[in-house]
């Protein structure tokens, strides 16, 4: 009776360590089956996992003011070059309006200096018309001093006569109209027209024996050649 009791006592523990196996192996295929699954707890995994997720948010806000001072230094860089541009266009600009300027500037005093010399001109050219148109005055009032005789010198009218002459040659010396001197020079066709030969006089060949009409200049231009005779 003993012997059965221990007999039983026995096959109840090992039945007892057949199921606690069963229960280890089923434990561990189901912890196998979760594993495949991935479902399996690890220990402290939670707090790695927060952790983890926690570092990654700290790395995310300590890049974040990275990224703003990129994009400062994006902005600076893209306001230099803008301004860099505004400041070439501003200079072009200022090279472009000089050399307008310029260009006017030299077109104007072109303009002023021909004006200012057309202008001279004009007056020359109308000065030297009322001179030639006078010249013939002058003529007839040396031609007729040379009628006069000697004794009549001291006549009124003809004191009369010679101040008005002398008035004209006051006027034309004013003017810078000259006489030329012809009598006695060689002859220059540049100052002198020839009319007559002289063949009989002992002077030089080419010299101005006589002057036939008073010739004139104005202002170094010759208004009216003389009319001479030259010896041949």
């Amino acid at each position: 009776m003993g012997k059965r009791n221990e007999d039983f006592v026995h096959d109840e523990d090992v039945a007892g360590d057949e199921f606690a196996f069963a229960g280890d192996s089923s434990g561990r295929e189901d912890g196998k089956g979760d594993k495949g699954k991935g479902n399996i707890p690890i220990e402290g995994g939670e707090d790695e996992s927060e952790e983890n997720s926690g570092d990654e948010f700290q790395d995310g806000n300590e890049e974040s003011p990275e990224a703003g001072s990129g994009d400062g230094i994006e902005e600076e860089d893209v306001a230099g070059k803008i301004s860099g541009i505004s400041s070439k266009q501003s200079e072009k600009e200022l090279a472009e309006a000089r050399e307008k300027y310029l260009r006017l500037y030299a077109e104007f005093d072109n303009f002023r200096k021909r004006t200012e010399k057309e202008k001279t001109q004009m007056f020359e050219m109308g000065a030297k018309d009322v001179i030639e148109r006078l010249l013939p005055v002058v003529d007839n009032f040396e031609r007729a001093m040379g009628t006069i005789q000697e004794e009549d010198r001291e006549d009124s009218f003809v004191k009369g006569v010679e101040g008005i002459y002398k008035q004209i040659m006051k006027i034309f010396a004013d003017l810078q109209v000259e006489p030329i001197d012809a009598l006695g020079k060689k002859f220059d066709p540049n100052l002198h027209n020839a009319v007559m030969t002289d063949e009989e006089s002992d002077a030089e060949e080419d010299t101005v024996t006589q002057d036939l009409q008073k010739g004139y200049t104005y202002r170094g231009t010759v208004v009216r050649h003389s009319m001479v005779k030259v010896k041949k």
